[in-house]
């Protein structure tokens, strides 16, 4: 039951409506294209994947998927479409240009939230058009499969339900999904069909064609079978070469030189050197010093940890660094080509924050505030999801960061986290200066910052925001006179009074003073 609770947490952090922001009802759709509105930001604060193509910038949020051209002057928004839906992104690919992306949500099943997989899209050019498929699923007489001279029973998963693609990766003519309950699997024919890959169970540390093998493909015990194996649950997959893919699973990092046939399986308590912990959320691999780099976190050994784990010898050893930060994914400062770097920093992004190094894990350090100066928007939370680098047109480079919170991109022109910040919040439009409205709301201070966004329309003006309760009441006072100029303004409240108290749940207003004369109003529901 530990595995299915921590399953759960994992995609609700991805794709909780917790995050959501308030919306018009006024949707524009238009085939299998995009809906959006606004083509200043993404639709959602929320984050989970970001990857880049060429000139492209993907993003994967809790509410569709997003991509910039421009380096985010203006956005395209995939959400409420037939190809799309409603639904969370789960993961990203690309692929020699085709983009591939992983749908799913979170479904209500006996009064438990559980994850569903709802498929995968993909993309020949560019986003213009898409392609469905179904998630993979097997019929009730699938349950066998043949591994060298062994026939290995394999429990047949005929549901969406705990079957949702976490991560997709690429070899040579093949692609490999991470499923969970579905297991590894993989497709020669765009997804068309998909085959289950062998694992080691729990018990094995190898597994070769050549073996003698008696036990079942299986992640969990049932009417199948009494076994359930923690590394027949996959969470993650990269691909490294033409042969060569790693396997993140519940019970450790399984790597295979020969394409996905044989296995050896690496974790906590089979190694010297070992990982911190056995359940494997996210890997990722740096091609210009040749290191895995794996997401670590603590499985069932009172002994693991979570943290996180480098490999520079495919795996016969590891280095650990962050040790009890629970780390999401990873992301790489390139210097030189992008195809053929030769330095490069790694960035990881945490539930505490986002780190990076620039000696191989010695070291890590965090931006502290980020905050974009022209806009007076900041990144208000501590959980980031995902990070990348681009090469811009002058040969600098961009750092992208995805967090629960909101999206940031900063230009270093003078130095290791610094330069100038650039924040993306997704809300709707504000189209003239007599409006204003705060998001999300309701809103749980434990949580985040609640944002008061309105509108100068270009003009300058000194400003003051007050927080009253149901009576009218003072209760804090965000900004006294403070000069404010530009279009879209953002003032943050963080739940506390002028003592510094979290308030009561409830009914707050929201006056805005701005000059001597306009004063905008508005309301927020507080829930802890």
């Amino acid at each position: 039951m530990k595995k299915y609770e921590l399953i759960i947490a994992l995609l609700l952090a991805l794709s909780s409506t917790s995050f959501g922001q308030i919306f018009p009802d006024n949707y524009l759709l238009s085939s299998d294209k995009l809906s959006k509105i606004s083509d200043k930001t993404p639709l959602s604060n929320s984050i989970t994947d970001i990857i880049t193509d060429g000139n492209i910038i993907w993003l994967g949020t809790s509410r569709g998927l997003s991509k910039t051209v421009d380096d985010g002057k203006t956005w395209s928004n995939y959400f409420l479409s037939p190809d799309f839906g409603d639904e969370s992104i789960i993961a990203l690919g690309i692929n020699n240009d085709v983009i591939w992306v992983s749908l799913g949500h979170s479904r209500e099943i006996n009064g438990s939230l559980l994850p569903e997989g709802s498929g995968l899209v993909y993309s020949i050019n560019k986003g213009e058009t898409w392609n469905k498929l179904p998630q993979p699923i097997d019929e009730l007489n699938d349950s066998l499969i043949n591994y060298g001279s062994n026939i290995i029973r394999a429990l047949p998963v005929t549901t969406a339900v705990n079957n949702i693609s976490y991560d997709i990766a690429f070899t040579e003519n093949t692609i490999w999904i991470a499923s969970f309950a579905g297991g590894l699997r993989k497709s020669t024919d765009m997804g068309q069909t998909w085959q289950r890959v062998i694992l080691p169970p729990d018990n094995l540390d190898s597994i070769k064609p050549e073996d003698t093998l008696h036990f079942s493909l299986q992640p969990v015990a049932g009417k199948f079978g009494t076994e359930g194996y923690l590394n027949h649950r996959v969470f993650s997959v990269i691909g490294i070469d033409d042969s060569t893919l790693i396997a993140g699973t519940a019970g450790g990092i399984n790597i295979s030189t020969d394409n996905g046939i044989s296995w050896k399986k690496f974790n906590h308590q089979n190694q010297s050197q070992p990982i911190t912990g056995n359940f494997i959320t996210s890997l990722a691999y740096d091609k210009a010093k040749k290191v895995i780099w794996a997401s670590t976190w603590k499985a069932e050994a009172m002994e693991e940890t979570w943290g996180v784990s480098a490999s520079s010898n495919g795996g016969k050893s590891w280095e650990t660094f962050l040790l009890g930060e629970r780390a999401h994914n990873f992301g790489f400062k390139y210097f030189g080509d992008y195809d053929s770097p030769f330095n490069s920093e790694v960035i990881a992004a945490t539930d505490n924050g986002i780190f990076r190094s620039n000696d191989d894990g010695k070291n890590w350090l965090s931006p502290g505030s980020i905050y974009d100066r022209e806009n007076s928007f900041s990144i208000e939370t501590n959980i980031f999801y995902s990070a990348v680098s681009k090469k811009i047109v002058d040969n600098s480079i961009d750092i992208w960061i995805g967090s629960s919170n909101g999206l940031a991109v900063i230009n270093e022109t003078f130095g290791f986290w610094e330069g100038t910040w650039r924040v993306f919040l997704a809300s709707p439009e504000i189209s003239n200066k007599g409006k204003t409205f705060a998001f999300p709301n309701p809103f749980s201070p434990y949580q985040r910052d609640v944002k008061i966004k309105y509108n100068l329309n270009g003009e300058i003006a000194d400003v003051s925001v007050r927080i009253f309760d149901f009576n009218m009441n003072l209760v804090r006072s965000l900004i006294q006179n403070a000069q404010r100029g530009g279009q879209d303004q953002i003032e943050y409240w963080n739940g506390k009074d002028d003592d510094g108290k979290y308030v009561s749940n409830g009914a707050y207003f929201y006056r805005i003073d701005i000059g001597e004369k306009e004063k905008l109003y508005g309301k927020i529901l507080v829930i802890k």
